[in-house]
């Protein structure tokens, strides 16, 4: 008999993410500078932690790269019949290449410190420790830049992961650097970049299964589907609940559709619906109201 729905969008929101988006252009070029640094250092000395270290903070870029234009291209939205939904996915898909590039480095830094072991070259320590702590110093940077705005859409979630497996790398160079200057020993340089690579692996793989989770419509974690159900069929009026579907469009977004039988005023259940869906943090929500017929259910759809 009825059909609501509900979206909500503010201009705090829009206020969000112009400045999600600079915060994020100038942890671009941060990045960009000292990957410069430290690859060109990495080449020249033949430090393999370096190079992992150079080659995670590549990721990182190109992570962030996707996540800016993800980002624009949500925010503006699109003009098409054919994407009722705008670009919202595009940070999802970020996600997922993301976690893919970050599993690549990772195997190929392992590959390498498995064929150097026996073979370890000379590396100069103090251009290793002094490289290392500005590479530190940067991603600590970028952290601190991109945190908080983490918690609120995968893209840059993903972008921040890079990061922060990266931070760990130029700790385990530095560490290496400085056994090297004290002891001569050459193995830790190997040793990082394989440790680097084991620590990066679970938490790209993490980030693969949020974003397969969004990009196959699963219901978010973070609600309970039956009892979302036995509350909608506990409101007074209410003679059946079916086709309830919650999925969600992107981080942040959580989308819900339900029907539901009637036996009493469509408007009121209706409102009532909609209380109930809101109260488990689904207002994207659509709610179909139907009537009840001689003690069947009728799933005519009449819109009123």
């Amino acid at each position: 008999m009825g059909a609501g729905h509900g979206h909500a969008h503010t201009p705090a929101a829009g206020e969000a993410g112009t400045g999600r988006l600079r915060r994020m252009g100038i942890a671009w070029f941060v990045l960009v500078a000292f990957f410069a640094l430290e690859l060109t250092v990495g080449l020249i000395i033949n430090s393999l932690g370096l190079l992992a270290d150079a080659g995670h903070m590549l990721t990182d870029i190109v992570g962030m790269s996707m996540g800016l234009i993800a980002l624009t291209m949500a925010r503006r939205g699109s003009s098409s019949a054919a994407r009722t939904f705008g670009w919202h996915r595009a940070e999802v898909l970020t996600a997922v290449a993301n976690a893919v590039l970050l599993l690549g480095v990772a195997v190929f830094i392992f590959v390498e410190a498995i064929r150097r072991i026996g073979d370890q070259p000379d590396i100069p320590g103090l251009a290793m420790v002094l490289t290392a702590a500005a590479g530190l110093l940067a991603n600590i940077v970028v952290m601190l830049l991109i945190r908080a705005d983490a918690k609120d859409s995968i893209a840059v979630r993903g972008a921040y992961l890079e990061v922060l497996a990266d931070t760990v790398g130029s700790v385990g160079v530095l560490v290496a650097g400085v056994l090297l200057l004290a002891f001569d020993w050459t193995w830790a340089d190997i040793v990082v970049g394989i440790a680097i690579s084991l620590w990066v692996v679970p938490r790209a793989l993490s980030l693969a299964g949020q974003s397969l989770r969004i990009l196959t419509q699963a219901s978010p974690s973070s609600v309970d589907i039956g009892a979302l159900e036995a509350d909608l069929r506990a409101l007074p009026g209410v003679v059946d609940v079916h086709d309830l579907h919650v999925w969600t469009l992107t981080t942040g977004m959580d989308v819900a559709t339900v029907h539901i039988t009637s036996d009493g005023s469509g408007s009121v259940m209706l409102a009532r619906g909609k209380e109930v869906l809101s109260a488990y943090g689904l207002d994207h929500a659509t709610v179909q109201v139907e009537p009840a017929v001689h003690g069947a259910t009728c799933r005519d759809e009449l819109t009123w």
